[in-house]
């Protein structure tokens, strides 16, 4: 009877907690904590390479791949709403022609979005709001050039109930960012930092000691400059280093294309600064690495939304 009765108390107690966790949540779980042994992959634009970059369909297909955060650039347009583009120009990714500020929201919903090959696709420009809401329990989400437009941008985030999950970064010093960002509990911002450049340590501590990142998102022409040596500092302080393996300038050399032929020399020489984010044009070879590595066991949590 005991035993019955011990049976039952621990299922109405795991229940509930099943219920209500999501893989976001394991994931937030995941990235507030102290440990470094699960690496997060980054969809850079999405799954870019099988959908038109920046489309709902790109995250999608990224969600699928099992990626942990996609990246999201935006632009603003006429009528000051933000939409899902890379570039200030519609012209290369659109069937539409112009800068994204001559158009409002509603208007660039008559173009459509080309795939990589050039060719026109059957989908629509998404605005933020709609990326927010598609990711949103689903998939943590960067949102580049957002740190431009901080106060902008915070009332759609808030709205869509994605602000947990939603990291901006920016090129900003800590005090801009301090007054943009102001006092939001559970959002997230993240420096930008050209960590090879003689006063980029200074950037950096600034941020360790006065504004306290969830990352750095560090950019490295070489891996040979000096303060390489200082990004266990990082590490120990509780951030999390984000490095871009997009192309060799970014890191050091050490980019996707080289790291598919040899893993363990380039995207393991990454790994073993300390690096726990990883922005990438191949997650879906990423995960698979990572996984070889056992680097990719996500607890399940019972912090409920």
């Amino acid at each position: 009877m005991k035993r019955i009765l011990g049976f039952l108390i621990i299922s109405f107690l795991i229940i509930p907690c099943l219920e209500a966790q999501t893989r976001v949540d394991s994931l937030l779980f995941k990235l507030h904590s102290n440990e470094k042994d699960y690496v997060f992959v980054v969809a850079h634009r999405g799954d870019w390479r099988n959908a038109p970059e920046n489309s709902l369909s790109a995250l999608e297909r990224a969600v699928d791949m099992g990626v942990d955060m996609v990246e999201i650039d935006i632009q603003q347009t006429k009528d000051g709403k933000f939409v899902l583009m890379h570039d200030r120009s519609i012209d290369r990714t659109t069937t539409g022609q112009g800068l994204v500020a001559d158009y409002t929201a509603d208007e660039l919903k008559q173009f459509l979005l080309k795939g990589g090959h050039g060719i026109k696709t059957h989908e629509q420009v998404p605005t933020l709001e709609e990326a927010l809401l598609f990711c949103k329990d689903r998939v943590l989400v960067n949102i580049d050039k957002g740190g431009t437009y901080i106060r902008e941008i915070m009332p759609v985030i808030q709205q869509t109930g994605a602000e947990k999950q939603v990291i901006i970064k920016g090129r900003y010093p800590v005090e801009k960012v301090r007054e943009d960002y102001g006092k939001r509990d559970g959002m997230l911002y993240m420096p930008v930092v050209d960590a090879d450049k003689k006063e980029a340590w200074g950037e950096i501590e600034n941020f360790l000691y006065n504004f306290h990142p969830v990352a750095i998102e560090v950019c490295f022409r070489t891996d040979t400059f000096p303060e390489l040596a200082r990004f266990p500092e990082i590490v120990r302080s509780g951030s999390r280093i984000w490095v871009n393996t997009l192309w060799d300038s970014l890191c050091g050399g050490h980019d996707d294309e080289l790291s598919i032929k040899d893993p363990d020399a380039h995207w393991g020489w990454i790994l073993r600064q300390g690096t726990s984010l990883i922005q990438t044009d191949r997650p879906e070879e990423l995960i698979k690495y990572l996984n070889q590595k056992n680097l990719r066991k996500l607890a399940v949590t019972c912090s409920g939304k």
